[in-house]
């Protein structure tokens, strides 16, 4: 019998306020879009089966650059409270609509790291092909960043952590679980929190000289 491929499902959790700053962060001006289409549009690929986004119901701008694009919308009746229980929303959409097993994956990527460059993208995603990780994470140096990869088995996991924690604890406490990719990819720790973030960044990986060492 036939190997059945295994699936990937990309997850954006993206029901924050971008309080720190001053208006939406996914909607900021990118490469000729948004910040959240350029991210889609990364994302949007053969080996991901879908997309799904988690916003707040009252995100009606966000929902609407969302339309433009072929990504799940996860809408909850209720705002999340904290990211942990946006990533809870969206793995039980993807355990509804997708039935995933456990050795299907998924890749998270938090709205305040929003930054994913094609080059990054692909070697992780020939890293995970080999099919030997539970847990898949780029690293700069000695830091982790974005976008984790994870087995889906460790769903339920996540999901049974206490509430107060996020998915960093169950990969702290349990180092066996992780492969690290190390990279010279300065994009992995991508953080769009400030109006300096985003000028940094923009400078950073759109200018000219910008290359695959950045």
């Amino acid at each position: 019998m036939a190997d059945i491929p295994r699936r990937l499902f990309a997850l954006i959790p993206a029901a924050g306020r971008s309080r720190r700053m001053g208006t939406s962060k996914l909607l900021l001006p990118w490469q000729g879009t948004t910040v959240i289409e350029h991210l889609i549009g990364t994302l949007t690929r053969l080996d991901i089966a879908a997309v799904l986004i988690v916003t707040r119901p009252d995100d009606h701008a966000l929902q609407v650059a969302v339309q433009r694009t072929s990504v799940v919308a996860v809408i909850p009746d209720h705002e999340p409270a904290e990211m942990r229980d946006s990533i809870e929303i969206g793995l039980r959409a993807i355990r509804q609509r997708f039935a995933p097993t456990d050795d299907d994956g998924w890749l998270l990527i938090p709205a305040d790291h929003p930054l994913i460059e094609s080059e990054v993208l692909n070697g992780l995603l020939t890293r995970w092909s080999q099919g030997d990780c539970q847990a898949l994470l780029p690293t700069l140096g000695l830091r982790r960043g974005h976008p984790t990869f994870l087995r889906w088995s460790l769903a339920t996991r996540i999901e049974a952590l206490p509430k107060d924690v996020g998915v960093n604890t169950l990969l702290r406490s349990s180092p066996g679980l992780v492969t690290e990719w190390p990279t010279d990819h300065e994009s992995v720790l991508a953080d769009l929190d400030t109006p300096e973030d985003y000028a940094f960044w923009q400078q950073k990986l759109t200018s000219p000289s910008a290359s695959g060492g950045c």
